[in-house]
């Protein structure tokens, strides 16, 4: 059995950088898609989407600070906070 070597800095490098393109993209279509879900009564919808980004992006954030990825763990913490602000700001429909 051959030994598990550490990745290269490289692999780790394009890993989270490749995460953190398709997070960014991801977040930018909830925040452009927030005002048409919020508009047609699917606030809980959005809530759903914006959790399941704040779950994906924390344990992302967690792999950057395990690897010691500062910068990554920093772009990734202020996507957090911005979907939670989002969170944060969804209006429930009024009956």
């Amino acid at each position: 059995m051959a030994p598990e070597t550490e990745p290269e800095p490289s692999d780790s490098f394009a890993y989270f950088s490749n995460e953190y393109a398709q997070a960014l993209q991801t977040f930018t279509a909830i925040e452009k898609q927030a005002a048409t879900l919020m508009g047609l009564g699917a606030t809980e919808d959005l809530r759903v989407f914006l959790q399941q980004f704040i779950d994906m992006a924390t344990r992302v954030r967690a792999l950057a600070d395990e690897k010691s990825e500062a910068n990554f763990s920093e772009w990734f913490r202020e996507l957090i906070e911005k979907a939670e602000a989002l969170r944060v700001g969804i209006v429930a429909p009024q009956a």
